[in-house]
């Protein structure tokens, strides 16, 4: 009988000294939860063996570090805002302050007015097509629903994006070559965003490229490649980056936003798009769901 109550005293001492364990580690945990600043990265420690406690103090790191995120996000989005408003102020600015420029000129050299109304309908041009991207790009960011998919003829919408695109691409000296497969490929898509993607990659090979532009197409794969001009060579890395721009592509134009909406859209439609660069020539290739 005694050994019996002796072993039951030394096994409630246990407990009651684990217990006692627990409590002043809690006691530890609530006080330094109390002392840290809400910026901090503080992650808590237990020492104490059992599930219970270790479940516990992960628990209560994931709410710490959960906090931490909601804190960190207003910051992260007001930095957002401040950059995409100081690069938007920037390629809004450049073309406007260059049709200001030739319409004072052209009050004093009125013998050139073709010449310099040619040149701010060009600029005004620019400034359409940097406030075209930026609509549809804040569109995209407001209307986060995937795009509504079908099976489409990949070739018509590339031909209409071709002919739109025409004269630009005649001007620049740019000559699109066509190698698909076959003329009735499909693809799994949304038609006004493939269209969208279409123009933009035709737009970005004249920012970029000169020569030929080679669009070849396959079972659930297009791909756009063209020869770099000289000096441009963007880090396929940060291409699809948003208001990303290499120097030459900054000169021409551009919000530095046409890539960053394909890849947009190219998700939204259940796809993908990547960009590798061989020697001197870019190839952008956009790869479709077969859902």
């Amino acid at each position: 009988m005694l050994p019996a109550l002796i072993l039951a005293l030394v096994a409630l001492g246990i407990t009651l000294l684990r217990l006692w364990s627990y409590r002043a580690q809690m006691l530890e945990m609530a006080q330094v939860l109390e002392e840290t600043p809400v910026e901090s990265n503080l992650r808590l420690t237990v020492s104490m063996s059992g599930t219970a406690p270790r479940r516990l103090c992960q628990a209560m790191n994931a709410r710490l570090e959960e906090g931490r995120r909601l804190r960190l996000e207003p910051q992260k989005r007001e930095q957002e805002l401040k950059y995409t408003m100081a690069c938007i102020s920037h390629d809004i600015r450049t073309p406007l302050a260059g049709a200001m420029g030739y319409l004072q000129l052209l009050e004093g050299e009125p013998d050139r007015q073709p010449e310099y109304l040619a040149i701010v309908g060009k600029r005004l041009e620019e400034l359409e097509g940097l406030l075209d991207e930026l609509f549809l790009y804040t569109r995209l960011l407001n209307d986060p629903l995937p795009a509504e998919c079908g099976t489409l003829a990949a070739l018509p919408p590339l031909w209409d994006a071709l002919a739109e695109f025409y004269p630009q691409l005649e001007a620049a000296g740019v000559e699109p070559e066509l190698r698909f497969e076959r003329e009735d490929l499909k693809v799994w898509a949304n038609l006004e965003a493939l269209s969208r993607v279409y123009r933009n990659l035709i737009a970005n090979a004249l920012r970029h490229g000169g020569g030929r532009l080679t669009v070849s197409g396959r079972d659930g794969e297009i791909c756009f490649s063209n020869k770099l001009l000289p000096g441009s060579r963007p880090d396929p890395e940060h291409l699809f980056d948003r208001f990303y721009q290499s120097s030459p592509a900054r000169a021409k134009g551009g919000a530095g936003l046409g890539l960053s909406i394909v890849q947009e859209l190219m998700e939204r439609m259940g796809g993908r798009v990547s960009a590798h660069i061989t020697g001197d020539t870019l190839e952008i290739r956009l790869s479709f769901s077969h859902t």
